[in-house]
């Protein structure tokens, strides 16, 4: 299964820091492969859980920040070499393990050349992905759990079930600025999705789509007729998935556990809250 990451985004809401480093690139507080906490793009740290899960193939979803993000991921020996001359052997270490994972993978970057929506970036990934299922995360928007366990449980779900679709959700305190879903709880944690609505004015539900999906093909020509929202111009992958649902497609969205925290980088007091979250998750004593 390929990985597509989402990272074309302007971070309007973050100005002015994002007009020169990318949202996807701003830190939160992770774990050092040495047992302390350290600081890490966000972008990195939904790289490392994909791959750490078993992902190989990545395609990444660029925008105006493209060379930066291509620059990070490009890794840097001569950087390395400079690091350790300098006795700087813990930082070195750091790198050269995220430049390991880098060269175990396949990377492509493919340009979003205007910000037409999640479901325009999601259709960019066509010729990457072709007629196989893929995971779709976003790169700014990312779940931390023990040894990765909402992936893991993400994946299971939709290989059991044998799905068009399979998405991870949340409780949130207002559902009127994300997709809220309604449907039938089958099992604890899952749920048969009938509906699925992008930022409604009256929720079904406070169960929100967060950072991680798994996408059949099919998705693609549902996205295909998509009509662009009327305010913004942009194509929503959402209605894509009401789509695939009023044709009889499955779709379950797997719900957060307690322990399973959710970081969202989306606007300066989020952000606020995931410097606080990741440092008080990877501060906890079972990463100590």
């Amino acid at each position: 299964m390929k990985a597509v990451i989402i990272t074309a985004g302007l971070g309007t809401r973050l100005l002015p820091v994002a007009k020169g480093t990318p949202k996807v690139m701003l830190p939160i507080f992770a774990l050092g492969r040495n047992g302390k906490l350290c600081l890490k793009p966000v972008l990195q740290l939904v790289f490392e859980q994909l791959h750490d899960v078993g992902l190989e193939e990545f395609c990444f979803i660029v925008g105006r920040s493209k060379q930066i993000i291509e620059d990070y991921f490009t890794p840097d020996h001569d950087f390395l070499a400079h690091l350790r001359e300098r006795k700087k052997t813990e930082q070195a270490n750091e790198m050269e393990d995220f430049y390991k994972r880098v060269a175990d993978s396949t990377i492509k970057f493919v340009n979003q050349p205007e910000q037409k929506g999640t479901g325009d970036a999601v259709y960019r990934a066509k010729n990457v992905t072709g007629n196989e299922p893929f995971l779709l995360h976003m790169g700014d928007d990312l779940v931390l759990s023990k040894e990765n366990s909402h992936l893991k449980r993400l994946i299971r779900t939709f290989e059991k079930r044998k799905a068009d679709a399979a998405f991870l959700v949340a409780k949130v305190e207002d559902p009127t600025s994300y997709g809220v879903i309604s449907g039938k709880q089958i099992a604890k944690g899952l749920h048969k999705v009938s509906t699925i609505v992008y930022q409604p004015k009256k929720p079904p539900s406070n169960l929100s789509d967060v950072a991680a999906y798994i996408l059949n093909a099919n998705i693609y020509q549902e996205i295909s007729n998509v009509k662009p929202l009327a305010e913004s111009g942009e194509i929503s992958l959402i209605p894509a998935i009401q789509s695939l649902i009023d044709k009889g497609g499955n779709v379950y969205a797997v719900e957060l556990e307690p322990h399973e925290k959710r970081i969202d980088i989306g606007n300066a007091e989020k952000y606020r809250e995931a410097l606080n979250t990741s440092h008080q998750f990877f501060g906890g004593e079972e990463h100590r």
